[in-house]
């Protein structure tokens, strides 16, 4: 199997080049274009609970879609919801842990699970990540660009740029400050700690989400009067 990541990093998009035989796994809704003598299957990889614990827990799609070269070496695309950046990573055996929608697509040898991180803190976020084990090739998406950090000793991120990180940190949750979070209820941060690697987004979705809310439509008193 042969990839590329184009357009990066603004707009990135995975092109993967499979030879007879070979398979990608990816989120149902990813494919953006592909040769035509590639075979599609869509399943719950993992079975049942699996898939519920992905949709529910992890904001990963119940299904998955397994695209595989017939006859032929076959080209897909495939790219994230939001834009953004796409990076790999190959598993040799360890884990790898994914914030909410950060999964794009991997190997067959990867294995997904939703996984309860227990509580890291007094607050109700980041407690399910989607938790990586086997062998392989993965790819992840982010909303911008993506930054690679090696953590040795502790770590300070706001909670809504975490993407991805090696299960050898640690981390807990809590607020960047009393008097303004207090005051504005904002600004959750993630603190970690130990030794691995952390990957981290440019952009924060939540934000983007405030920004937008006041120029969201509203209904006015005079349109419900003249309904």
């Amino acid at each position: 199997m042969e990839y590329a990541i184009e357009a990066q990093p603004s707009y990135s998009l995975l092109e993967v080049t499979l030879d007879p035989g070979e398979q990608i796994v990816a989120e149902a809704g990813a494919m953006t274009w592909m040769d035509p003598n590639v075979n599609v299957e869509t399943s719950v990889r993992g079975g049942l609970l699996a898939g519920v614990k992905r949709s529910l827990l992890s904001g990963e799609s119940f299904f998955q879609n397994t695209y595989t070269a017939h006859e032929k070496p076959a080209t897909i695309g495939l790219g994230p919801g939001q834009p953004g950046d796409i990076r790999a990573y190959e598993m040799q055996g360890e884990e790898l842990l994914l914030e909410r929608g950060a999964y794009l697509a991997s190997t067959t040898g990867v294995e997904t699970n939703s996984d309860f991180q227990g509580l890291r803190g007094l607050f109700n976020e980041g407690l399910f990540v989607l938790k990586l084990s086997g062998n392989g090739l993965v790819f992840f998406n982010a909303y911008g660009d993506i930054e690679e950090i090696a953590v040795d000793g502790s770590y300070v991120i706001d909670n809504g740029h975490a993407v991805a990180w090696e299960p050898s940190l640690e981390y807990r949750l809590t607020r960047a400050g009393r008097v303004r979070s207090f005051l504005f209820s904002d600004q959750i941060i993630m603190e970690f700690s130990g030794r691995g690697k952390l990957w981290v987004q440019s952009r924060n979705p939540r934000s983007l989400a405030d920004w937008v809310f006041p120029f969201r439509p509203t209904q006015s008193d005079s349109d419900s009067d003249s309904g």
